[in-house]
């Protein structure tokens, strides 16, 4: 059986999939699956063995460039792979109306939420078959509900299974066993005060572990630079591409991170993995795995859902407030537990 998967982003929502897919081989051993990504997360299919070919889409990029006689030629292109393989099923994992084009294109038969599960329910319209998966569980749930509807077999109960070895990666040379702190995020509201991941580098060096902080913004450079300045047990990585970064985390003793879609690898991995929230609300697409400890904030506004803290800044000792509820001890003490479960 060969089937299609249209699931294009964001980096967290592409690996929330993973489960579904491990799902879908174990019930059907001769699965053979082609995906749909956009292209800045088109190698991440490609680590679970049940997918033979990505299909990279760049609408991000397109449609800054629609009048560019290059975009459309790469959209023939596109159209060309999407379209050259008559598939058994095409699952839109997506919920988009973005993503139900791209479907409509595809040839097989397409399945796809319905208008009261789809995130835009006029997506639904695209396809043959409409599944009713019921909102307000974690979208890790959902596509296991999804696929096991699609492709006829019960949903499993299992614990989740994200298909990922992290054999797929050489072992990085360390001198001393490492921790990786993911200390970077688009929202201001989900970054885990500077002061807090300044003190866990120095609670890790005593514990006798090397701190690994990695950057995707100049903004996050300066601040590991400003955190590594002040621990010898420090070390502020190159800009690494997103399968470097896998490596290391995959060997890493523990992740500890914010919001953020490098959560999601690390809890991919399996890697002993210490998520934080506080603005945000982890019940419906936060970091999830059998190896993942959450720690949400205990604040009266919090999760506030909001890119922007309404509480002013002045006379807050730490900030934005909700996470004077997760200090540093706390998160360590967190990440140990995992580690320690993990060494059982």
């Amino acid at each position: 059986m060969r089937i299609l998967v249209i699931k294009t982003s964001s980096l967290g929502d592409v690996f929330h999939t993973l489960p579904a897919l491990t799902d879908a081989r174990n019930a059907i051993p001769d699965l053979r699956v082609d995906w749909v990504v956009e292209e800045a997360f088109a190698e991440i299919p490609t680590w679970h063995t049940a997918v033979d070919k990505v299909i990279p889409v760049a609408w991000r990029r397109w449609r800054r460039n629609l009048c560019s006689a290059a975009t459309w030629s790469e959209m023939r292109q596109f159209y060309t792979q999407l379209t050259a393989t008559d598939y058994d099923m095409v699952i839109d994992a997506q919920g988009l109306i973005k993503s139900a084009v791209i479907a409509r294109l595809a040839k097989g038969t397409r399945c796809g939420l319905d208008q009261n599960s789809a995130r835009e329910p006029s997506a639904s319209r695209a396809y043959k078959r409409r599944i009713f998966v019921a909102k307000g569980e974690h979208a890790i749930h959902r596509l296991r509900k999804l696929f096991a509807e699609c492709l006829g077999y019960p949903t499993p109960k299992n614990e989740i299974d994200y298909g990922i070895d992290k054999e797929h990666w050489p072992a990085p040379e360390q001198a001393r066993p490492y921790v990786v702190f993911l200390h970077g995020s688009s929202w201001d509201t989900k970054l885990w005060p500077e002061s807090y991941w300044d003190a866990l580098c120095g609670i890790a060096g005593a514990a006798s572990y090397s701190v690994l902080l990695p950057w995707g913004s100049e903004e996050e450079r300066q601040r590991a630079r400003r955190i590594a300045a002040l621990h010898g047990n420090a070390q502020v990585l190159d800009k690494l591409p997103l399968s470097e970064l896998a490596r290391l985390m995959a060997y890493a003793k523990a992740v500890i991170g914010v919001d953020t879609g490098l959560s999601h690898v690390a809890a991919a991995l399996e890697v002993p993995t210490v998520a934080i929230y506080g603005a945000t609300d982890a019940k419906l697409t936060g970091v999830l795995g059998p190896k993942v400890r959450l720690l949400s904030a205990d604040f009266h506004c919090a999760p506030c859902l909001s890119k922007h803290c309404i509480i002013a800044r002045e006379a807050q000792p730490v900030y934005p407030p909700c996470y004077s509820t997760l200090d540093p001890q706390t998160v360590w003490a967190a990440a140990m537990q995992q580690l320690s479960a993990t060494a059982r």
